[in-house]
């Protein structure tokens, strides 16, 4: 290991202890799990966010061929993924600047994983099914008006990039809405910390878009018409908060109200969202979440 991740590490580790979080939150030492939150609330909170990191990391993950590292947590549900791809493979970047950002979040979205299901200890709740294949399926044709069939976020790089949108922007809006609802300092500036770290990927994301908003992306739609319609989309079951790429005024890196306030979405309408509309379970989560918030 080099001087720079030690150094990264220890500085984590001592941000974390500052925080009351301890050093079993990254298992950095030791085999004992950080007890679960004394308030059934918070570790309702933190298991919906542990739900969401979980979809987070099999996505990213599965694009740089290391899936097997985040199905070696949480219990053996099965992850779905779309014909033709190997998880343990990944797909075929040509674009070093996108693999390099996969890659950077795919390290994120797993220390996300690994974080919360250490902090909640015996509270942790198992990973549910996840589905990256028909789910992304169903989204494309929604988004898209029926336009767009058999939609594959691992087809290519701007394919991944339009999957990738489809969940960053819910990750902040979803952090967001929940903070009210953690009664722990501690476990509260934990998740801002995380809220932070999403909004940065959320942003790159939008910005890498944005670069290519006027390029064809499938079945002659542009790429600023298909992240548009995404956006709708989930403004139609998520709350009405949400933004495309650009407005009259120009780009949109980061979504927010008239105050310049990141959207915060509650729990429904991020669960809206992720079930693609179904009731208590379908899209991604096919089965629904784990946990008390499902």
């Amino acid at each position: 290991m080099s001087t720079e991740t030690n150094t990264n590490r220890r500085a984590a580790l001592g941000t974390l202890t500052k925080l009351g979080l301890g050093t079993a939150a990254l298992g950095l030492m030791g085999n004992s799990a950080l007890a679960a939150p004394a308030k059934n609330i918070d570790a309702a909170v933190l298991n919906f966010a542990l739900n969401l990191e979980y979809l987070e990391a099999a996505f990213y993950l599965a694009a740089v061929g290391r899936l097997n590292e985040v199905r070696a947590i949480g219990g053996g549900a099965e992850i779905k993924l779309p014909a033709g791809l190997d998880g343990n493979v990944g797909m075929q970047f040509k674009d070093s600047t996108i693999q390099a950002f996969a890659r950077d979040i795919a390290e994120d979205e797993l220390t996300h994983v690994k974080f919360l299901h250490a902090a909640l200890g015996k509270s942790a709740v198992a990973r549910p099914v996840i589905d990256l294949g028909m789910a992304f399926d169903s989204a494309g044709q929604a988004a898209s008006g029926g336009k767009i069939k058999g939609f594959n976020p691992y087809a290519n790089e701007l394919f991944f990039l339009h999957g990738a949108f489809i969940f960053e922007d819910v990750g902040v809006t979803a952090y967001n809405g929940a903070a009210t609802l953690i009664t722990n300092p501690a476990f509260l500036q934990a998740a801002a910390g995380i809220l932070a770290v999403e909004a940065y990927h959320a942003g790159a994301i939008r910005t890498l878009l944005y670069q290519q908003r006027q390029v064809t992306a499938a079945a002659g739609l542009y790429v600023g018409q298909v992240v548009g319609a995404i956006s709708a989309l989930r403004a139609k079951v998520g709350g009405g908060k949400d933004a495309g790429l650009s407005d009259n005024a120009g780009a949109i890196i980061a979504p927010a109200d008239k105050n310049g306030v990141a959207y915060g979405r509650s729990t429904n309408e991020v669960l809206n969202i992720v079930y693609l509309g179904g009731k208590g379970k379908g899209g991604f989560f096919p089965n629904g979440l784990n946990g008390a918030i499902k």
